[in-house]
């Protein structure tokens, strides 16, 4: 018996799950049906990038090893010409040059200008035309024996003092002349190195500029090319609006729609479930019907057989056997409710369609996308037409800007540098004249700085201070020889080393102090922007600007790396809040989709009629009484025929003969009809157990089912009816403004882009320094080095000469000879003679 009870239970649970299993089956089949999830309502666009800043060459750098003189020789040319730059008389020469010529005024005020130019100019000019005279006067008087050209000289006291305090000095004058020779050098191969470079700095300069000019529109482009991607995605957009404005209706719909829809699936399915559970209820009733009928005959044919047996005389003690024998009457009987109405009701509501009616609404559902792309056809031709306006107006920033300027100067900067080109082999040829020319008087300064110097080696090591001037050896002879040498060098080509001298200063000097010191302080730039300097040169009124640009100005920008918009003013040319005004574009597409009605017509999920049937499908339900019927399907489920039998087996063993073994083979069949039982007739009952069960189970369930399905299709149907307009307004309205988000983006984007990014001039400011650094502060501050070098040492020339030839004379071989000795001199005095009378 325990082990039937176990097993009925477990069918029994095993027939619940089953329904839950297949309800649960259906719903995962519904969700995996449904569409994937619609992307977020407005899905951000790519992020414009900030516009590529091209990379250039590094520009030149001041080279201290070139410039090493720089201080020295500006503080001699800042002496030289105190003045301010002259721009008042420079404007007065270029507006009428002849006529400058003949005004007085003009020509005093040029010389006060250039005084202390011209004072240089003339001690240059002294010292040209006295140096030779000089050197010519001295060479004629040593010829006649004066000035130094006796060879006697005389001994005093203080001789030794005098030799030493001369060479002292010439040391001195020939360190310094040294100096300046090594200055020489440094100055002139510098210069030829700053020469040498100058093309490949200058082209490098050229190449950044082309950059630049080249990047500048290319990343105008890249702004309206931005615009153009824009425009290209709300299209895009447009073109799905039906996928994407659709979904985003579908999502306002789905909160509600979804559980309606949903209920309405599990209750057609549940439906099928009760009608199922019924025919199985019938098939199982007349099966078992059978089962049972045979296994009554076979029992009552027993039973008769047992009372003929027990009745007979010779059976002793076997009228005890009679309430045995009463067991063996069954009721086998099965009463089922009457479930005519419930299948009506069942056969109404599968008539009914359910899952119709939910595919009916879950294609609406999924018609939403389709219905607003048949609805916004003409609106989003009609904007597609409005973007293309929108392309063709931002477009015309490219008009607006003077990109063709541009163009035209760096074509200009590309003939520049073919020009430079073709001209690099003749400055190089005379470069390296200039070099080989420059590096002979540097040796020739140097021929008088050996001279001198051996000189002042020699003399002191061949002289013996007490020797007889005449008696000099050769080496001190020839010390005396050599500063000779360096005194007549001196004189021979100091004269026309100072024509050099002074035409180099008059050139390096004023192009320090005309260009290259105004160009460094600015006032080149300030001149340079005077009104009316440069017959119709006005930045302003040439880029059609309202007030007056100067170089100055955009130099100072572009200094500071500012972009071409705050650098040019184009703010005045542009008017870029007007141009990047979204509204003024979108207006129109915004009031095309406010006139824009997308009408998606009102679905009834559930009629009335239907609802009535599911109605009385819950009361019918509700009413059906299983509990007679389990009764009596548990009351043939404990029949156990085996306790008569083991009571007959009991029997037969205090009987003999025939009726032992009639009792036993009596036995024996009940305990096969039992054994029949157990295997045909208790399934059978489990299993028609299971049916009631279950269709006990959706009696008990059918009101909260139905009233959850009705309460669910309610609300949803309320839902459409009145706020259908409302989402599809709501989400007409988001849609839009995402897409307006975009060119808002791109507003912004391009606003803070053209007035910070585009065009960042550094590179024009680098050229100017460039050149600046190429031309002045290389190549002519060492041209500057060079003379000033020179002409410090021809100013030592004239000491030098001074001390050689003094200094000379105290180590050369005397042709007469002159004794001191004890500090008195001793001259020879004729003895007096008596002359005879």
């Amino acid at each position: 018996m325990g082990l039937r009870e176990s097993m009925r239970g477990c069918r029994r649970r095993g027939g619940a799950g089953a329904l839950r299993a297949a309800v649960g089956v259906v719903l995962l089949g519904f969700s995996l049906a449904q569409p994937p999830s619609p992307q977020p309502s407005c899905p951000a666009g790519v992020i414009p990038q900030g516009v590529t800043q091209p990379e250039y060459q590094n520009n030149p750098e001041l080279d201290t090893g070139v410039g090493f003189m720089a201080d020295l020789v500006q503080s001699f040319l800042n002496t030289v010409q105190p003045n301010p730059f002259p721009k008042d008389l420079f404007l007065k020469l270029t507006k009428d040059f002849d006529q400058v010529q003949s005004d007085p005024d003009i020509l005093k005020a040029i010389l006060h200008y250039q005084v202390g130019f011209l004072v240089c100019a003339a001690i240059g000019v002294v010292y040209i035309v006295l140096v030779p005279l000089i050197g010519f006067f001295l060479a004629c008087c040593r010829c006649c024996g004066n000035c130094g050209g006796k060879m006697y000289q005389e001994q005093t006291s203080g001789i030794h003092c005098h030799r030493r305090t001369l060479y002292w000095c010439a040391f001195i004058t020939t360190v310094v002349i040294l100096a300046g020779n090594i200055c020489m050098f440094r100055s002139n191969e510098a210069l030829k190195v700053s020469v040498d470079h100058s093309a490949v700095e200058l082209n490098n300069t050229l190449d950044n500029l082309h950059t630049y000019l080249t990047a500048v529109p290319q990343q105008i482009d890249s702004v309206v090319n931005e615009s153009y991607r824009t425009t290209e995605t709300v299209t895009q957009n447009l073109n799905a609006i039906g996928l994407q404005l659709g979904a985003e209706i579908q999502r306002g719909f789905r909160g509600h729609l979804d559980p309606a829809l949903n209920s309405v699936s599990v209750m057609a399915q549940e439906t099928i479930n009760t009608n199922e559970l019924l025919n199985e209820l019938n098939s199982s009733l007349a099966q078992l019907q059978s089962s049972m009928n045979l296994m009554k005959a076979n029992v009552s044919a027993v039973k008769n057989r047992i009372n003929q047996t027990i009745t007979r005389s010779d059976c002793v003690g076997c009228e005890n056997l009679q309430p045995e024998l009463q067991k063996l009457t069954l009721d086998l009987s099965i009463t089922m409710p009457s479930l005519s109405k419930f299948q009506s009701a069942v056969d109404e509501v599968i008539k009914a369609d359910l899952k119709s009616v939910a595919q009916q609404g879950e294609d609406y559902f999924n018609s939403i996308p389709q219905r607003v792309t048949n609805e916004t056809k003409d609106t989003v031709q009609s904007a597609k037409q409005q973007l293309e306006d929108i392309k063709r107006q931002i477009s015309q920033v490219t008009n607006d800007i003077p990109v063709s300027a541009l163009i035209n100067v760096s074509d200009s900067l590309v003939q520049l540098q073919q020009d430079i080109g073709k001209v690099t082999p003749e400055v190089e040829r005379a470069e390296h004249i200039r070099w080989a020319v420059c590096i002979v008087l540097c040796c020739v300064v140097l021929l008088v700085v050996v001279c001198n110097i051996l000189g002042l080696l020699l003399g002191p090591l061949g002289l013996r201070p007490k020797a007889d001037p005449m008696e000099r050896s050769c080496t001190a002879n020839c010390g005396g020889t050599f500063l000779m040498m360096g005194a007549g060098f001196s004189f021979l080509f100091s004269w026309l080393f100072m024509v050099f001298v002074l035409v180099l200063f008059l050139l390096g000097g004023n192009t320090f102090t005309l260009v290259c010191k105004p160009w460094n302080n600015g006032e080149l730039l300030k001149f340079i922007d005077t009104p009316g300097l440069i017959p119709g040169f006005e930045l302003g009124p040439m880029l059609g600007l309202k007030t007056n640009l100067t170089l100055t100005d955009i130099y100072s920008n572009c200094k500071k790396d500012r972009p071409l918009w705050s650098t040019l003013r184009l703010y005045e040319l542009i008017d870029l809040e007007d141009l990047l005004n979204v509204s003024k574009y979108t207006e129109e597409i915004q009031q095309q989709f406010e006139n824009t009605n997308i009408n998606l017509s009102t679905i009834t999920l559930l009629s009335p009629e239907v609802q009535d049937q599911l109605s009385s499908f819950s009361a019918v339900a509700k009413d059906i009484d299983f509990t007679t019927a389990t009764q009596q399907i548990n009351n043939i489920s404990n029949i156990n025929l085996n306790t008569t039998a083991d009571k007959l087996d009991q029997f037969a063993d205090a009987q003999n003969g025939q009726i032992q073994t009639e009792l036993r083979d009596e036995a024996r069949d009940l305990r096969q009809i039992q054994t029949n039982i157990e295997t045909t007739i208790i399934p059978q009952l489990e299993k028609l157990n299971s049916t009631v069960k279950g269709l006990r189970s959706i009696g008990e369930n059918a009101n909260g089912t139905v009233g959850e399905v009705l309460d669910k299709v309610g609300a949803a149907q309320d839902f459409l009816n009145t706020n259908t307009t409302g989402i599809v307004k709501a989400e007409s309205r988001e849609f839009l403004d995402c897409q307006m988000g975009y060119f808002v983006a791109y507003a912004d984007w391009a606003n803070l882009t053209i007035t910070q990014q585009v065009g960042r001039c550094r590179p024009v400011a680098g050229a100017v320094d460039s050149a600046e650094i190429i031309i002045c502060s290389r190549m002519v501050e060492s041209l500057n080095a060079f003379w000033f070098s020179l002409g410090w040492c021809l100013i030592f020339f004239i000491p030098g000469i001074i001390f050689s030839i003094k200094l000379a004379k105290y180590y050369r071989r005397m042709d007469r000879s002159d004794a001191y000795d004890n500090h008195m001199v001793m001259n020879h005095i004729p003895r007096a003679h008596m002359k005879p009378y």
